[in-house]
């Protein structure tokens, strides 16, 4: 087997994240009906009004849009598409573009909310939050895999693997689980992985705190992630060969289920929405055909980024998100 696939995919993963109702029911709101009366008048239901802006999105590379085209916006280092998810919301609630801003930005991490990011392509992005004012309405917010370390985890599990492909080939033969064994071997260091995700998501919090204080009337969505690999990870054999274990592409999947469920539990906490994208993007996962996949495999369509959501991703995450504005 040659291995300069293996250390090609292996570049490519440790890449990864470079460039994360109205209340009642029951009786409530039900007319009492007596024996053979009338069918009880029952109240409809207000529906809440679609926010008309001003609407401000925060977030990374997920975010942003990393290399779809067409890139927009400054700082350039922060990689903004004009087909983005926080765009195509805005298109589809008719928001005017003074009444948009889209902020997010590549790399981001919690603290470049509060704080300026100097971007890998150039350039120096605001403190995110310094787009929010008291008349703001809509906030999405997406970001959280960067604090996680999730690029270290992808990385790691990069590098185990093509260090068992190294040892095989002079017939010790593969691990089921290089990855997973070299976490397990290292006292513990998978729970170093969950502690992560919980500053993580400790640090969202305050973050989601800082919006409700600058920003006290605006209805507040947090994005969660999309699916980067199928439910049965052994299925990814066409795309990714046999370069990563299939029990190491659970471990992974397992890792991301944890960061989005981190996500939903802090959106819930701070009055927040959760709006969830791996469950639409099941079946559009990084495996999936090209014509059906919302985030790109190591080897993606040519100027797309690797392990990233192409357009495809962002409509998808984009109907995620109306849906829940929408009620």
């Amino acid at each position: 087997m040659s291995t300069r696939p293996t250390a090609v995919l292996a570049t490519g993963l440790a890449a990864l994240l470079l460039a994360a109702c109205s209340g009642g029911g029951g009786a409530a709101g039900t007319a009492a009906r007596s024996p053979g009366g009338p069918e009880p008048v029952r109240a409809t239901p207000t529906p809440t009004p679609l926010p008309t802006g001003p609407y401000v999105a925060l977030g990374d590379s997920y975010t942003s849009g990393l290399k779809i085209a067409p890139q927009v916006g400054e700082p350039r280092g922060c990689a903004r598409s004009a087909v983005n998810y926080p765009s195509l919301v805005a298109k589809a609630l008719g928001l005017a573009d003074d009444r948009f801003k889209d902020v997010s930005c590549s790399g981001a991490r919690t603290g470049d909310l509060t704080g300026s990011q100097e971007t890998d392509g150039g350039g120096v992005n605001p403190p995110q939050l310094d787009a929010l004012s008291p008349a703001t309405r809509l906030v999405t917010v997406g970001i959280g895999g960067n604090d996680a370390g999730f690029m270290e985890v992808v990385g790691e599990c990069a590098k185990e693997n093509l260090a068992d492909v190294v040892k095989s080939l002079i017939g010790s033969g593969r691990a089921p689980a290089p990855c997973k064994d070299h976490y397990a071997s290292a006292g513990g260091a998978a729970d170093q992985v969950q502690r992560k995700v919980d500053t993580a998501g400790e640090r969202l919090g305050q973050v989601l705190q800082e919006v409700k204080r600058r920003s006290p009337q605006a209805r507040v969505y947090v994005v969660g992630y999309p699916v980067l690999l199928p439910a049965d990870p052994a299925s990814c054999a066409p795309v990714l060969g046999r370069a990563l274990a299939a029990a190491d592409l659970g471990f992974i999947a397992e890792k991301e289920q944890q960061l989005n469920a981190m996500l939903k539990r802090r959106a819930e906490t701070a009055g927040a929405v959760f709006v969830d994208a791996a469950a639409p993007s099941a079946g559009h996962d990084m495996c999936a055909g090209e014509a059906a996949r919302w985030v790109e495999p190591p080897f993606p369509a040519p100027g797309l980024a690797a392990i990233h959501p192409n357009a495809r991703g962002q409509e998808g995450v984009a109907a995620a998100v109306l849906k829940a504005v929408r009620g």
